[in-house]
């Protein structure tokens, strides 16, 4: 089967397209099921609810950020085998955006308003990670994945401890995130050089502590 070719043009539209549906909702997924449809409902009291939401919308800002990422790196990737893990990472970033999302919306809170400046930011970066090369790129990957997977770490043990669907949601992200780290530094991924890490995980901080309030 022959792969379609699209012209530059196709290539600006498709990701207007996925960004429209990352920022406003409705973002292509899987279609795996969400892990938390299996979970109960447990009663949170207002206060618990307040901290899961606040967690989750955090998360769900860092999705838009993984998903612009991957969108700016497989704009820029040098080889198609790159370009096609790095599509195949952000369709299941999707995946995770639409379980926050839904968890939000399950207590009664909202999405970060930030999040068009956040997509705007990481796409810029993505791209100018995949432009220093695939080795790179895939590098700047599994580096991104390792911090994400620090981050939710620590929202699983911040998490309340009745809330079994926020859990179960953060767990499959964990798990995702781990293999999108190892399938990137399998690819050919480079060790970052120390102050590029030190800058990402400053950046990072930033959007975590705007995210958990706006």
């Amino acid at each position: 089967m022959n792969r379609r070719h699209y012209s530059p043009i196709d290539h600006i539209l498709i990701n207007v397209d996925q960004a429209v549906r990352t920022v406003c909702g409705k973002p292509i997924t899987t279609e795996r099921d969400n892990p938390a449809y299996d979970c109960p409902e447990n009663s949170l009291s207002d206060a618990e609810k307040r901290r899961a939401a606040a967690l989750m919308r955090i998360n769900h800002a860092g999705e838009v950020s993984a998903q612009a990422l991957y969108q700016g790196q497989a704009l820029t990737a040098k080889l198609p085998e790159v370009r096609e893990k790095m599509e195949r990472a952000a369709l299941e970033e999707n995946d995770h955006l639409e379980w926050c999302e839904n968890r939000l919306n399950e207590l009664e809170s909202r999405t970060s308003v930030l999040n068009p400046l956040w997509y705007a930011g990481s796409l810029a970066i993505g791209a100018l990670a995949g432009r220093a090369g695939d080795k790179w790129s895939l590098g700047f990957v599994a580096e991104t994945e390792h911090q994400v997977i620090r981050h939710l770490d620590k929202h699983l043990q911040q998490l309340p401890e009745r809330d079994e669907k926020s859990r179960a949601i953060l767990e499959q992200m964990r798990e995702d995130e781990a293999r999108h780290a190892t399938v990137a530094l399998q690819a050919g991924g480079a060790e970052l050089p120390a102050p590029v890490k030190v800058m990402m995980k400053i950046t990072s901080k930033v959007m975590t502590r705007s995210a958990r309030w706006l």
